[in-house]
């Protein structure tokens, strides 16, 4: 694998390190039937979104893998479904850093799943905000994340502030 190949890659595993902190972030603490809360009638709940979010993961490891298939997913219950989610990012995380080839393009793959999904965190920090259940902004630039750390146990913020 060449330099720039292996530094779009490792670029990549942060990226959803990212994804896990800022989405551990928002799942983190949501009030009780948060999973349902709904705005209106052509809007997802948290629980649809956080489901099309390991489907998104899943369907990013199949490209990488390039055997590329796409399901959409019922939502589980929420806590089996915060696991689903961070299970599916671990496990591209883990494809990422076997050096196994990645048979779609980074660059692709990250424009499109990985990049969806960091928008479906921020649709999900909203959707506390407006359930009456906000999380607090923070500093990201100084949050600790790391290639790699993509569970659900994240390193404590920084720097918040309301």
């Amino acid at each position: 694998m060449d330099q720039s190949s292996e530094s779009a890659r490792q670029f990549l595993r942060h990226t959803l390190a990212t994804v896990a902190y800022r989405g551990g972030k928002t799942l983190r603490g949501a009030p009780p039937h948060f999973d349902s809360f709904h705005i209106g009638d052509k809007t997802r709940t948290p629980a649809q979104i956080l489901a099309h979010m390991g489907d998104l993961f899943d369907w990013a490891l199949s490209i990488a893998k390039g055997q590329q298939t796409w399901h959409d997913s019922t939502p589980l219950p929420w806590n089996a479904e915060i696991e689903r989610f961070f299970a599916a990012v671990k496990k591209f995380d883990d494809f990422l850093a076997s050096g196994e080839p990645v048979h779609g393009s980074v660059e692709g793959i990250f424009q499109g799943p990985v990049a969806d999904a960091l928008n479906h965190v921020g649709q999900i920090a909203m959707l506390r905000r407006l359930a009456g259940s906000p999380i607090l902004g923070e500093n990201y630039f100084k949050a600790e994340i790391a290639a790699g750390r993509v569970g659900p146990e994240q390193s404590a913020p920084r720097r918040e502030f309301e």
